[in-house]
Protein backbone atom coordinates (compact mmCIF):
# COMPACT_ATOMS: atom_id res chain seq x y z
CA UNK A 1 0.00 0.00 0.00
CA UNK A 2 1.09 3.28 -0.72
CA UNK A 3 0.38 7.02 0.78
CA UNK A 4 0.15 10.05 -1.62
CA UNK A 5 0.00 13.08 -0.01
CA UNK A 6 -1.82 15.83 -2.14
CA UNK A 7 -2.04 19.05 -1.27
CA UNK A 8 -1.84 23.03 -2.16
CA UNK A 9 1.64 24.37 -2.12
CA UNK A 10 -0.10 27.71 -0.33
CA UNK A 11 0.48 28.05 3.58
CA UNK A 12 -3.34 26.19 4.38
CA UNK A 13 -2.50 23.06 2.65
CA UNK A 14 1.35 22.96 3.94
CA UNK A 15 -0.10 23.53 7.35
CA UNK A 16 -2.88 20.77 6.93
CA UNK A 17 -0.40 18.39 5.94
CA UNK A 18 2.39 19.26 8.57
CA UNK A 19 -0.30 18.70 11.04
CA UNK A 20 -1.84 15.47 9.71
CA UNK A 21 1.94 14.24 9.67
CA UNK A 22 3.00 15.19 12.68
CA UNK A 23 -0.35 13.21 14.35
CA UNK A 24 -0.08 10.17 11.92
CA UNK A 25 3.99 9.98 11.53
CA UNK A 26 4.87 8.27 8.09
CA UNK A 27 5.95 9.35 4.45
CA UNK A 28 3.82 9.82 1.39
CA UNK A 29 4.03 10.25 -1.73
CA UNK A 30 4.38 14.37 -2.16
CA UNK A 31 2.12 15.66 -4.81
CA UNK A 32 1.89 19.27 -5.08
CA UNK A 33 2.97 22.70 -6.94
CA UNK A 34 1.94 26.29 -7.32
CA UNK A 35 -1.33 27.87 -5.76
CA UNK A 36 -3.30 27.98 -8.68
CA UNK A 37 -2.16 23.94 -9.91
CA UNK A 38 -4.98 22.67 -8.27
CA UNK A 39 -5.85 19.46 -10.71
CA UNK A 40 -3.53 17.47 -8.78
CA UNK A 41 -5.13 14.07 -8.52
CA UNK A 42 -4.11 13.97 -12.64
CA UNK A 43 -0.46 13.36 -11.06
CA UNK A 44 -1.79 10.48 -8.78
CA UNK A 45 -1.21 7.34 -9.78
CA UNK A 46 -2.81 5.45 -6.94
CA UNK A 47 -4.41 2.07 -7.73
CA UNK A 48 -6.05 -0.93 -5.26
CA UNK A 49 -5.66 -0.28 -1.14
CA UNK A 50 -3.64 3.06 -2.11
CA UNK A 51 -4.25 5.54 0.42
CA UNK A 52 -5.11 9.53 -0.79
CA UNK A 53 -4.88 12.38 1.47
CA UNK A 54 -5.89 15.25 -0.46
CA UNK A 55 -5.77 18.67 1.13
CA UNK A 56 -7.43 22.42 0.44
CA UNK A 57 -8.18 21.51 -3.12
CA UNK A 58 -11.04 21.33 -4.31
CA UNK A 59 -13.34 18.02 -5.27
CA UNK A 60 -14.66 20.56 -8.64
CA UNK A 61 -11.46 20.91 -9.99
CA UNK A 62 -10.64 17.10 -9.58
CA UNK A 63 -13.89 14.98 -9.74
CA UNK A 64 -12.83 12.72 -12.90
CA UNK A 65 -9.65 12.32 -11.40
CA UNK A 66 -11.09 10.96 -8.34
CA UNK A 67 -13.59 9.12 -10.12
CA UNK A 68 -10.89 6.78 -11.63
CA UNK A 69 -8.89 7.02 -8.20
CA UNK A 70 -11.70 5.68 -6.71
CA UNK A 71 -13.05 2.99 -9.81
CA UNK A 72 -9.77 1.48 -9.43
CA UNK A 73 -9.46 0.83 -5.50
CA UNK A 74 -8.11 3.90 -3.79
CA UNK A 75 -9.27 4.98 -0.94
CA UNK A 76 -9.16 9.30 -0.41
CA UNK A 77 -10.03 11.60 2.35
CA UNK A 78 -10.35 14.42 1.25
CA UNK A 79 -9.99 18.04 3.68
CA UNK A 80 -11.26 21.27 1.87
CA UNK A 81 -12.93 24.77 2.06
CA UNK A 82 -13.25 25.42 -1.77
CA UNK A 83 -16.80 25.06 -3.19
CA UNK A 84 -16.63 21.20 -4.12
CA UNK A 85 -19.52 20.44 -6.73
CA UNK A 86 -21.49 16.99 -6.31
CA UNK A 87 -19.67 14.63 -4.29
CA UNK A 88 -18.96 10.98 -5.23
CA UNK A 89 -20.91 8.66 -3.07
CA UNK A 90 -18.30 5.88 -2.71
CA UNK A 91 -17.47 3.69 0.30
CA UNK A 92 -14.14 4.40 -0.56
CA UNK A 93 -14.33 8.40 -0.20
CA UNK A 94 -14.45 10.45 3.13
CA UNK A 95 -14.82 13.99 3.11
CA UNK A 96 -14.53 16.85 5.33
CA UNK A 97 -15.38 19.84 3.70
CA UNK A 98 -17.23 22.87 5.12
CA UNK A 99 -17.33 26.06 2.48
CA UNK A 100 -17.99 28.77 5.49
CA UNK A 101 -15.83 32.39 5.14
CA UNK A 102 -14.51 31.56 8.21
CA UNK A 103 -12.98 28.52 7.69
CA UNK A 104 -9.84 26.65 6.16
CA UNK A 105 -8.88 23.43 5.29
CA UNK A 106 -6.03 23.72 8.16
CA UNK A 107 -8.99 24.74 11.00
CA UNK A 108 -10.65 21.60 9.32
CA UNK A 109 -7.60 19.37 10.19
CA UNK A 110 -6.85 21.20 13.37
CA UNK A 111 -11.06 20.41 14.44
CA UNK A 112 -10.49 16.89 13.11
CA UNK A 113 -6.97 16.02 15.18
CA UNK A 114 -9.21 17.52 18.13
CA UNK A 115 -6.69 20.25 18.34
CA UNK A 116 -3.20 17.96 19.13
CA UNK A 117 -0.85 20.69 16.63
CA UNK A 118 -3.50 23.88 16.95
CA UNK A 119 -0.38 25.87 16.75
CA UNK A 120 0.17 25.27 12.79
CA UNK A 121 -3.60 26.31 12.46
CA UNK A 122 -3.12 29.32 13.36
CA UNK A 123 -0.34 30.00 11.18
CA UNK A 124 -2.58 28.39 8.08
CA UNK A 125 -5.57 30.67 8.69
CA UNK A 126 -3.17 34.03 9.02
CA UNK A 127 -1.58 32.87 5.98
CA UNK A 128 -5.26 32.76 4.21
CA UNK A 129 -5.96 35.54 5.09
CA UNK A 130 -9.06 34.66 8.37
CA UNK A 131 -7.04 37.09 10.70
CA UNK A 132 -10.29 36.63 13.14
CA UNK A 133 -10.41 32.85 12.76
CA UNK A 134 -6.63 33.17 13.67
CA UNK A 135 -6.68 35.02 16.76
CA UNK A 136 -9.61 33.02 18.14
CA UNK A 137 -7.58 30.05 17.62
CA UNK A 138 -4.54 31.59 19.39
CA UNK A 139 -6.35 33.31 21.95
CA UNK A 140 -8.24 29.96 23.06
CA UNK A 141 -4.54 28.63 22.82
CA UNK A 142 -3.46 31.49 25.41
CA UNK A 143 -0.71 32.76 22.69
CA UNK A 144 1.04 35.90 23.52
CA UNK A 145 0.75 38.89 21.32
CA UNK A 146 4.31 38.40 20.23
CA UNK A 147 4.10 34.83 19.61
CA UNK A 148 0.78 35.45 16.88
CA UNK A 149 2.63 38.55 15.32
CA UNK A 150 5.32 35.59 15.08
CA UNK A 151 2.91 32.61 13.60
CA UNK A 152 1.23 35.48 11.10
CA UNK A 153 4.39 36.38 9.86
CA UNK A 154 5.41 33.23 9.15
CA UNK A 155 1.60 31.87 7.71
CA UNK A 156 1.85 35.20 5.52
CA UNK A 157 5.70 34.13 4.24
CA UNK A 158 4.74 30.22 3.37
CA UNK A 159 1.34 31.74 1.51
CA UNK A 160 3.32 34.23 -0.57
CA UNK A 161 6.28 31.48 -1.30
CA UNK A 162 3.20 29.39 -3.36
CA UNK A 163 2.66 32.56 -5.85
CA UNK A 164 3.77 32.04 -9.28
CA UNK A 165 3.50 30.59 -12.64
CA UNK A 166 5.35 27.92 -12.22
CA UNK A 167 7.54 26.98 -9.33
CA UNK A 168 10.26 28.61 -11.59
CA UNK A 169 8.79 31.84 -9.65
CA UNK A 170 8.99 30.51 -6.47
CA UNK A 171 11.34 30.52 -3.56
CA UNK A 172 11.16 27.25 -2.97
CA UNK A 173 8.90 24.17 -4.48
CA UNK A 174 6.03 23.30 -1.92
CA UNK A 175 7.12 19.51 -1.63
CA UNK A 176 10.78 20.71 -0.58
CA UNK A 177 9.54 23.57 1.43
CA UNK A 178 6.93 20.72 3.61
CA UNK A 179 10.34 18.65 4.24
CA UNK A 180 11.87 21.56 5.72
CA UNK A 181 8.50 22.82 7.51
CA UNK A 182 8.33 18.75 9.26
CA UNK A 183 10.75 18.38 11.66
CA UNK A 184 9.65 21.02 13.59
CA UNK A 185 6.55 20.17 16.07
CA UNK A 186 6.10 23.92 17.00
CA UNK A 187 6.20 27.05 14.32
CA UNK A 188 7.91 28.98 16.68
CA UNK A 189 11.02 26.54 16.06
CA UNK A 190 11.19 26.51 12.87
CA UNK A 191 10.87 30.04 12.38
CA UNK A 192 14.15 30.51 14.74
CA UNK A 193 16.13 27.79 13.50
CA UNK A 194 15.07 27.34 9.03
CA UNK A 195 17.10 29.90 6.91
CA UNK A 196 14.46 29.63 4.53
CA UNK A 197 11.95 31.47 6.71
CA UNK A 198 14.57 34.85 6.51
CA UNK A 199 14.31 34.02 2.48
CA UNK A 200 10.69 34.18 2.56
CA UNK A 201 10.64 37.61 4.79
CA UNK A 202 12.82 39.53 2.54
CA UNK A 203 11.49 37.92 -0.65
CA UNK A 204 7.46 38.90 0.88
CA UNK A 205 8.73 42.89 2.09
CA UNK A 206 10.62 43.29 -1.38
CA UNK A 207 7.75 41.94 -3.64
CA UNK A 208 4.99 43.25 -1.54
CA UNK A 209 6.58 46.63 -1.67
CA UNK A 210 7.18 46.95 -5.54
CA UNK A 211 3.48 46.15 -5.40
CA UNK A 212 2.66 49.02 -3.00
CA UNK A 213 4.25 51.29 -5.62
CA UNK A 214 1.59 50.66 -8.32
CA UNK A 215 -1.45 52.53 -9.06
CA UNK A 216 -5.00 50.56 -10.03
CA UNK A 217 -5.93 50.45 -13.18
CA UNK A 218 -9.85 51.70 -11.52
CA UNK A 219 -11.17 52.20 -8.40
CA UNK A 220 -14.18 53.45 -6.46
CA UNK A 221 -15.84 52.96 -2.76
CA UNK A 222 -16.87 49.80 -3.28
CA UNK A 223 -14.23 47.84 -5.60
CA UNK A 224 -10.40 47.93 -6.66
CA UNK A 225 -8.98 46.55 -10.39
CA UNK A 226 -5.11 46.24 -10.25
CA UNK A 227 -2.82 45.46 -13.08
CA UNK A 228 0.28 44.34 -12.22
CA UNK A 229 3.07 44.63 -14.54
CA UNK A 230 4.69 40.79 -16.48
CA UNK A 231 7.29 39.33 -13.90
CA UNK A 232 8.40 36.95 -11.30
CA UNK A 233 7.71 39.36 -8.51
CA UNK A 234 4.40 40.52 -9.94
CA UNK A 235 3.55 36.85 -10.28
CA UNK A 236 4.86 35.97 -6.52
CA UNK A 237 2.73 39.06 -5.00
CA UNK A 238 -0.34 39.56 -6.65
CA UNK A 239 -1.85 36.69 -4.01
CA UNK A 240 -0.89 38.30 -1.00
CA UNK A 241 -1.14 42.24 -2.20
CA UNK A 242 -5.01 41.16 -2.84
CA UNK A 243 -4.64 39.98 1.31
CA UNK A 244 -3.51 43.41 2.16
CA UNK A 245 -5.60 45.26 0.19
CA UNK A 246 -8.53 43.54 1.47
CA UNK A 247 -7.57 44.14 5.18
CA UNK A 248 -6.16 47.76 4.66
CA UNK A 249 -10.03 48.72 2.77
CA UNK A 250 -12.56 45.89 4.48
CA UNK A 251 -15.66 47.51 2.45
CA UNK A 252 -13.89 47.25 -0.51
CA UNK A 253 -13.67 44.42 -3.41
CA UNK A 254 -10.18 43.54 -5.12
CA UNK A 255 -8.92 42.02 -8.45
CA UNK A 256 -5.36 41.81 -9.13
CA UNK A 257 -4.62 40.86 -13.00
CA UNK A 258 -1.63 39.67 -13.53
CA UNK A 259 0.01 38.77 -16.87
CA UNK A 260 1.12 35.18 -17.49
CA UNK A 261 2.02 32.92 -20.32
CA UNK A 262 0.17 32.77 -24.01
CA UNK A 263 -1.67 36.39 -23.91
CA UNK A 264 -3.77 35.40 -20.37
CA UNK A 265 -4.04 36.77 -17.09
CA UNK A 266 -4.13 35.24 -13.69
CA UNK A 267 -6.76 36.70 -11.72
CA UNK A 268 -6.96 36.84 -7.87
CA UNK A 269 -10.62 38.16 -6.52
CA UNK A 270 -11.01 39.23 -2.71
CA UNK A 271 -14.87 40.02 -1.57
CA UNK A 272 -14.78 42.66 0.94
CA UNK A 273 -13.77 40.95 4.58
CA UNK A 274 -17.34 43.12 5.67
CA UNK A 275 -19.09 40.66 3.81
CA UNK A 276 -16.92 37.92 2.34
CA UNK A 277 -19.27 36.16 -0.27
CA UNK A 278 -19.43 36.17 -4.03
CA UNK A 279 -15.91 35.56 -4.98
CA UNK A 280 -16.05 31.97 -6.55
CA UNK A 281 -19.50 32.58 -7.58
CA UNK A 282 -17.55 35.29 -10.07
CA UNK A 283 -14.67 33.23 -11.27
CA UNK A 284 -16.41 30.07 -11.90
CA UNK A 285 -18.79 32.52 -14.92
CA UNK A 286 -14.87 32.08 -16.38
CA UNK A 287 -13.35 28.49 -17.46
CA UNK A 288 -10.35 27.80 -15.32
CA UNK A 289 -12.43 29.98 -12.59
CA UNK A 290 -13.06 28.65 -9.20
CA UNK A 291 -12.19 28.99 -5.17
CA UNK A 292 -14.45 29.96 -2.07
CA UNK A 293 -16.41 32.52 -1.04
CA UNK A 294 -14.04 35.23 0.31
CA UNK A 295 -11.30 34.55 -1.94
CA UNK A 296 -11.40 32.72 -5.51
CA UNK A 297 -9.63 33.14 -8.97
CA UNK A 298 -9.21 32.62 -12.58
CA UNK A 299 -6.08 30.68 -13.66
CA UNK A 300 -6.12 31.48 -17.04
CA UNK A 301 -8.25 34.55 -18.42
CA UNK A 302 -7.66 35.33 -21.66
CA UNK A 303 -6.81 38.93 -22.25
CA UNK A 304 -10.01 39.47 -24.89
CA UNK A 305 -12.30 38.50 -21.90
CA UNK A 306 -10.50 41.67 -19.52
CA UNK A 307 -13.59 43.71 -20.36
CA UNK A 308 -16.07 41.14 -19.47
CA UNK A 309 -14.40 40.43 -16.58
CA UNK A 310 -14.17 44.19 -14.84
CA UNK A 311 -17.85 44.41 -16.05
CA UNK A 312 -19.31 41.02 -14.10
CA UNK A 313 -16.68 41.82 -11.15
CA UNK A 314 -18.31 45.90 -11.43
CA UNK A 315 -21.74 44.25 -12.04
CA UNK A 316 -21.05 42.30 -8.80
CA UNK A 317 -19.46 44.79 -6.34
CA UNK A 318 -21.39 47.52 -7.87
CA UNK A 319 -20.67 51.58 -7.13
Amino acid sequence: MTHYDVFNGDADGLCALQQYRLAHPGHGMLVTGVKRDIALLERTPAGRDDHVLALDISVAANRAALERLLERGAKVEWFDHHLPGPLPQHPYFTAHIDTSPAVCTSLLMNHHLHGSHAEWAVVAAFGDNLGNSARQLADQLELPQDHQTALQTLGECLNYNAYGESVADLWFHPADLFKRLHPYTRPLDFIYADSAFTTLQAGFANDLAMAEALSPLEENEHAAVWLLPDSAWSRRANGPFGNRLANRFPQRAHAILTPTAEDTLSVSVRAPLSHPFGAAQLCQQFVHGGGREGAAGITRLPAAEIERFVRAFNARWPA
